[in-house]
């Protein structure tokens, strides 16, 4: 394989889990029992957690029995039931958009529950994230229904809820035993739900039995694999810019084979919807505070070029702020220096990994909601 083609290939196969999640709203409407979203959560969520435990062979431990209970029950009790509600209720492409605020809501969350302030940049992501929310529900011109905003709503604000616990708590463990947990506690919590709301299981035809099969296999089995290699073998900013592909699969697919209307006001707000989500990732806003700091054609950047010193992705001190090798006290020749793929040294002060390290448990636990924001979950 050339260097070209294994430049791309993680690319490439962690682009899978978006495009799964995205399609899943389609075949929630088109396949699955008509208003089962408890049913269809626990087979989504307990068979998939059951082979992610026997692949990992790893129990909580102490505390994180009740963690992993409290983060299952938000992240796959609560947050799959309400993404199903929502696909038998809107069409998958407003759907998929309005879950990819989610970035948005942890960024809201995090400054009221935790204190953490957001940048100025990142709020301003947010209002113009809102207002395309506000033009694809209230001037789209589709079919929109209340419940299904609702449940799209709501399922974003568990989600980024539980990222910001997972936050807090960090897990002690990889990412998919870690996941496996809260499949299996979710899991094991629909099963007496959708029993007593929904009642006993509906009669499963091809059609239905395949599109479990497709939700299950592709959309949580598949889509976990590839998001959590691309978290592994990729910076965080990277995997979230991929996540945008969620909606717009999702609104693609909605278009050709669902006949969803789609218009200049569509386009529009789903436009400001990503834009807001882009505006809040820290690789964008480390990018823009890195040109401001030492523009291509500057001698500053001249200087660390020279120097063989790059300040690129993952090099953050305070935030956003980017600084010189020498004004971050450390030694290009001491541990905290890499090479990035051009051969140029990348230096990350030490405060600067715990916060990657959160980004990545949070792309990985974003695992539903457009799982976009450089949080954690996916769909």
């Amino acid at each position: 394989m050339s260097s070209m083609e294994t430049r791309w290939a993680t690319p490439l196969f962690t682009a899978i889990a978006p495009a799964a999640w995205g399609s899943s709203y389609f075949v929630t409407a088109q396949y699955l029992p008509p208003d089962r979203p408890f049913f269809a959560a626990a087979v989504r969520a307990l068979p998939v957690g059951l082979l992610m435990l026997a692949a990992t062979r790893q129990l909580p431990r102490g505390a994180w029995w009740w963690k992993s209970l409290v983060l299952g029950t938000l992240n796959i009790g609560a947050f799959f039931p309400l993404i199903f509600l929502a696909g038998y209720h809107l069409p998958g492409g407003l759907a998929a958009t309005l879950t990819a605020t989610s970035p948005i809501a942890v960024l809201l969350i995090a400054w009221a529950l935790v204190a953490e302030r957001p940048a100025l940049l990142s709020l301003v992501g947010a209002a113009v994230g809102i207002t395309g929310v506000a033009l694809l529900v209230l001037q789209g011109g589709m079919s929109v229904d209340a419940v299904g905003v609702a449940a799209s709503l709501g399922a974003v604000a568990i989600s980024s809820l539980g990222y910001v616990l997972v936050k807090r708590w960090q897990p002690p463990v990889g990412l998919l035993t870690f996941t496996a947990w809260q499949l299996i506690a979710g899991g094991l919590m629909l099963v007496p739900v959708a029993a007593v709301i929904e009642g006993a299981p509906p009669q499963l035809d091809a059609r239905a039995l395949g599109g479990f099969a497709y939700i299950c296999l592709v959309g949580t089995a598949l889509a976990y694999v590839a998001w959590f290699t691309g978290l592994k073998r990729m910076p965080a900013g990277s995997v979230a810019l991929i996540g945008l592909l969620n909606p717009v699969v999702g609104m693609l697919i909605g278009v050709a084979l669902a006949g969803e209307a789609f218009g200049r006001v569509q386009l529009l707000g789903m436009t400001l919807v990503l834009g807001g989500v882009l505006a809040g990732q820290p690789a964008i806003q480390q990018a823009i505070a890195r040109w401001h700091l030492a523009p291509p054609w500057s001698s500053a950047s001249a200087d660390l070029h020279h120097h063989g010193v790059g300040l690129g992705v993952g090099v953050g001190v305070d935030d956003t702020e980017l600084v010189h090798a020498r004004d971050a006290g450390l030694d290009e020749r001491r541990e905290g220096a890499t090479l990035n793929g051009h051969g140029d040294r990348e230096l990350a002060p030490r405060p600067a990994f715990e916060p990657l390290h959160l980004q990545d448990l949070a792309v990985a636990h974003r695992i539903g909601a457009g799982q976009v924001d450089l949080v954690e979950r996916a769909d």
